[in-house]
């Protein structure tokens, strides 16, 4: 059943979505980093362990639902979405400062981390609206709508988050 909130939602996050995605594209692709006086070589760090504990937070969300407690699950997902959100931040004020971070491994080791690498890219520009359009169908109680899309946005949501840190791992 859809009505005009719904509309207006599907708008909104769209508008979001593809704001977020192409501001993150000029940022890495067409404005080159650098000129910022400022030292944030701990960015890296700081949001490597941002994803590490959406990730974290996003299985202990999903143990809390299967065992029926739904106000934990509610709490721990908005939690996931918030060390996202703080992850995105610090992400772009990383790379604004200080440009992109090129990978210097070679051989087989180098397929592997830019396979990682796109899939990570491409799943984490769908993961947005589907975060987005999850959390609306909570809020809107319809669960089981909310349980059909979640079925694939916590698998995606989870790569994208462990796959950042397995990224920094093989940038260090």
């Amino acid at each position: 059943m859809r009505t005009e909130s719904d509309r207006s939602f599907f708008i909104f996050n769209a508008v979001i979505s593809v704001a977020a995605v192409g501001f993150l594209g000029w940022l890495l692709l067409v404005r080159e980093g650098g000129g910022v006086n400022a030292d944030l070589s701990f960015m890296p760090g700081v949001n490597a362990a941002l994803n590490a504990t959406s990730a974290t937070l996003l299985v202990l969300g999903l143990a809390a639902i299967r065992s029926g407690r739904r106000d934990v699950h509610q709490r721990l997902m908005v939690s996931a979405f918030a060390a996202s959100a703080v992850f995105l931040i610090g992400y772009v004020i990383y790379h604004y400062a200080h440009g992109d971070t090129q990978y210097q491994g070679e051989g087989a080791v180098r397929i592997v981390y830019f396979t990682v690498l796109i899939t990570h890219v491409l799943l984490s520009i769908v993961m947005l609206p589907m975060i987005l359009t999850t959390f609306y169908l909570a809020a809107r109680e319809r669960f089981t709508a909310h349980r059909k899309l979640a079925k694939w946005t916590l698998p995606i949501w989870l790569y994208v988050s462990v796959t950042g840190v397995v990224i920094y791992f093989m940038l260090r």
